[in-house]
């Protein structure tokens, strides 16, 4: 292990015994110091995103014939799409996939009244989204979480069983900031 934190500078001469023991002392005490140093970072919160960022990988699945995989994947894509220079043709293209046809003119009027996107229910986009199985018997209802820096926006959205295609996308009426 090399350090340059002697005094004089001089590399050569940093974790070699010399006659003097200078050099060995120089090399303990910049790693105490390094030590000292890494240890104080981390009880000051310093470099836990660097931990964070280093962990294992992350995997994300999920399969077609799953309605909450299939709300998940239109949310991503379409935050996606309206977030990327020139996405407006993706994210119509992505309404007319996976919502209803009669919820697509249901949510043109929405948006229309409203002057904001009808899939977000929101005049911008999201930094993050979150899609959780709310479940019911005959179509499935899924909340979605979306956030925007510390406020949040929870969607009700619901999807038919048979076609997978979104037929609702309503406020929970909660929001939590």
């Amino acid at each position: 292990m090399i350090s340059d934190n002697s005094t004089t500078g001089d590399i050569s001469t940093v974790g070699k015994t010399s006659a003097t023991g200078i050099g060995t002392a120089r090399f303990r005490t910049a790693r105490r110091r390094t030590a000292l140093a890494a240890g104080l970072a981390l009880a000051l919160g310093l470099g836990v995103t660097a931990q964070a960022s280093a962990g294992s990988p992350r995997s994300v699945s999920g399969k077609p014939s799953d309605n909450i995989t299939r709300i998940a994947d239109f949310y991503g894509a379409y935050i996606d799409a309206v977030t990327d220079e020139g996405g407006d043709k993706l994210a119509d293209e992505l309404r007319k996939h996976y919502l209803t046809p009669a919820f697509q003119k249901e949510l043109a009027a929405w948006e229309d009244k409203n002057h904001a996107n009808g899939v977000l229910q929101a005049q911008n986009v999201p930094l993050a989204w979150k899609v959780t199985d709310n479940g019911t018997a005959n179509y499935t209802e899924a909340v979605v979480t979306l956030t925007w820096g510390s406020e949040t926006t929870k969607l009700i959205v619901d999807m038919t069983r048979g076609t997978h295609k979104i037929f609702h996308i309503g406020t929970t009426g909660v929001e939590a900031g």
